[in-house]
């Protein structure tokens, strides 16, 4: 069997460590585009494709942010899914954002809606705040067809202290979720060495980046935080093992790329290529300095 994690881990060795965000607002279109596909399911696909399309070969995957798309009702929806099916055609990795966090049947629900039909993706994002029973729904999907999780542990809001750093012994809650996440993922590893039940990790604090790292050895990072909230290169390439082991989200700051340029909107695909490059060699040359 093929695991997700091993093809996301042999896309992060080919093209780096960027995971394309597509948080796509109709609003973020370039106005003579919007005019060009008026309706709202075709202005946001077409948007992503032309996004796609530039990037395939500088990223390592790509987060499709569910909220973005249901905030449309059914044409979002309809966009949200052709999204998803476009890249599975280009045989990228999938990353649907849907931070779903509930228990029994309705977990079993969402697994199913999220790794089955319409809107199947490869990995999907989740909160374990319910408790770890409120994972197992999924794990089939992870053991049986190597799809994979990306579990909340240690998030980049500022809203994070109010839970996530609160003391519980020696350590904090999320030291806690985080070994709990880790140990549960042995029983998934792939052949890259990672787990396919892997981590969301903010690298917005760095000072404990090696300790983390070392503690959740087999756990691969979706890394939120970089650029606009602070972190920089040399601080993921702390999260980072042996040059690999995560993937960085970047959403706005590839989407509207295009407006940081003069007449940008003419290209803003090729605008949103240039800063994923951009991204991809300022994450590699911190790698290549931290070793």
């Amino acid at each position: 069997m093929n695991m997700m994690i091993d093809r996301l881990f042999e896309k992060v060795s080919a093209n780096g460590h960027v995971c394309v965000g597509l948080d796509t607002d109709y609003s973020y279109l370039p106005e003579s585009f919007a005019q060009q596909h008026s309706t709202v399911e075709e202005g946001l696909f077409q948007f992503n494709k032309a996004l796609i399309d530039a990037t395939l070969d500088v990223a390592a995957c790509y987060k499709v942010q569910i909220a973005y798309y249901e905030s449309y009702g059914l044409p979002g929806l309809k966009a949200y899914s052709k999204t998803l099916q476009y890249l599975r055609q280009n045989q990228a990795v999938t990353i649907a954002d849907i931070k779903r966090g509930d228990i029994a049947k309705t977990a079993e629900m969402y697994a199913k809606a999220h790794f089955t039909g319409d809107f199947e993706a490869d990995f999907i994002t989740l909160s374990p705040y319910m408790g770890l029973d409120s994972l197992n729904p999924y794990l089939p999907y992870v053991k049986e067809q190597g799809k994979g999780l990306f579990v909340l542990i240690r998030t980049s809001n500022e809203g994070a202290k109010d839970i996530e750093y609160l003391p519980t012994g020696d350590e904090r809650v999320y030291h806690v979720v985080g070994r709990k996440i880790n140990e549960l993922g042995k029983e998934f590893v792939g052949q890259c060495g990672f787990s396919g039940v892997g981590g969301v990790m903010g690298c917005t604090h760095s000072d404990e980046a090696a300790e983390i790292r070392a503690m959740l050895d087999t756990t691969f990072f979706l890394i939120p935080g970089y650029g606009a909230q602070g972190g920089k290169a040399e601080d993921i390439a702390k999260y980072l093992k042996e040059g690999n082991g995560g993937v960085v989200n970047s959403s706005r700051g590839i989407l509207l790329a295009y407006r940081k340029q003069e007449h940008g909107e003419q290209d803003f695909a090729g605008c949103a290529r240039q800063e994923a490059i951009r991204m991809r060699d300022d994450i590699l040359r911190a790698i290549a300095e931290n070793q």
